[in-house]
């Protein structure tokens, strides 16, 4: 019996990385030896997504609302100094997006057959679409994963109950922690999830389909790395004047790591609320920008949105000059904060983006397909580098903050 508890204590404190990576290898084999068995055990990955899912939107709201409730008078949230690297990572990625889509011009076989999407038809549908979620019905907000509903009735509880007791002000702040232990829990059975999802996406999609787009997914996916590893450590630095990149391999491997497999970034929110956690974050502070990020930090859908746009171009041989491709982008990945957190979200303004370029309707819902067809990559990586990003300027800001105290 005590053997028996050792090893169920040494597996729930073992490096949950390395069980991650034990389940992405397990799926992989089981994929190559029997697809069957791997659509089998595809349930596991929709259990672990479906409960990421269904916590985030509570575990936002409890800890919005405990957290302001429960902020001393002197507190900083840093949450202004967090919203400009959110604004400026995005800005880098779309001129990194372009100069890449410039170097290395890709034309697509353009296909057909997507359908039931509903794409924006402009700029003031997706800003009215954000308006109403703000002003959304807040059961509805939690029912749906509106997360700037569910951020703006937290701030709004929060602000209202700033004066409240301080009994009311504990049971809070332990429904917080009650959640965030759930929260936990559920991100210990990432290596089970992990394990169904890769095996069925080996089982059922596999790569075989992607080679005929292997020059846009370089072009993509090496525009994502290039924000990763140079300019947000470059930023991070600049930020807190030391090697940033223990940092960011750190999120890479802790958050990015998920967010690849369940191609979400509401789904990932408890993963980040957790990862800042251990790494001492304020708690005032990364309960807000983690859901923030979720919805507005999209420098992977700048990338997405902007290379695919430029392939549609460079397709039907329009010419567009290298300013006029850098605003367009920046305009589209901002509208972006009005998609949804979910899997092939940012595909969905394309449309927006081609019709700034003048290309039809029916042409960009082809180009939307082709997103469809390399999703297993792209929105993979899209998604890694979106959510491990809004950790990454998190945590530099509140160590920035923290210097800057000290030095005073």
């Amino acid at each position: 019996m005590n053997q028996n508890t050792s090893l169920f204590a040494r597996i729930v404190n073992g490096s949950l990385v390395l069980q991650i990576i034990g389940g992405i290898i397990l799926g992989v084999i089981l994929a190559s030896v029997s697809t069957s068995a791997a659509g089998q055990v595809a349930f596991l990955g929709d259990l672990f997504v479906g409960a990421l899912k269904a916590i985030a939107p509570i575990l936002v709201f409890i800890l919005v609302a405990s957290s302001i409730a429960n902020q001393k008078k002197d507190s900083h949230t840093n949450m202004r100094p967090i919203i400009v690297l959110y604004l400026l990572g995005t800005l880098a990625a779309a001129i990194t997006a372009v100069v890449f889509s410039f170097m290395f011009p890709t034309t697509l076989l353009l296909a057909t057959g997507i359908e039931g999407s509903n794409p924006p038809q402009g700029i003031g549908e997706v800003l009215n679409t954000l308006l109403f979620k703000v002003v959304d019905n807040p059961v509805n907000a939690l029912m749906t994963g509106n997360y700037i509903g569910i951020l703006a009735w937290g701030v709004g509880l929060g602000v209202a109950m700033h004066h409240a007791s301080d009994s009311t002000k504990q049971m809070l702040a332990d429904l917080s922690d009650a959640v965030s232990s759930i929260v936990r829990f559920v991100i210990r059975l990432a290596p089970i999830g992990i394990f169904g999802l890769v095996a069925a996406t080996f089982a059922t999609t596999g790569f075989a389909a992607l080679a005929g787009y292997a020059q846009l997914l370089l072009v993509l996916v090496g525009a994502m790395l290039f924000i990763a590893l140079v300019v947000n450590p470059l930023i991070v630095y600049i930020k807190i004047k030391r090697n940033p990149y223990p940092l960011v391999f750190k999120c890479l491997r802790e958050s990015g790591v998920t967010a690849f497999f369940t191609r979400s970034s509401a789904a990932n929110i408890p993963v980040n609320m957790a990862l800042c956690e251990e790494l001492k974050l304020h708690k005032d502070t990364y309960s807000v920008s983690i859901p923030l990020g979720a919805t507005v930090n999209m420098g992977g859908a700048a990338i997405t949105i902007t290379v695919l746009t430029l392939a549609a171009a460079h397709t039907l041989g329009i010419q567009v000059d290298f300013m006029t491709a850098i605003l367009l982008s920046v305009v589209a990945a901002v509208s972006a904060c009005g998609a949804s957190g979910v899997a092939g979200g940012s595909l969905l303004l394309i449309p927006l983006a081609c019709s700034l370029f003048g290309i039809s309707n029916d042409v960009a819902m082809q180009v939307v397909a082709v997103g469809f067809i390399i999703g297993v990559i792209q929105d993979s990586a899209e998604t890694a580098l979106n959510s491990s990003t809004d950790v990454v300027f998190t945590a530099a800001a509140c160590e920035a903050a923290e210097n800057k105290a000290k030095s005073v």
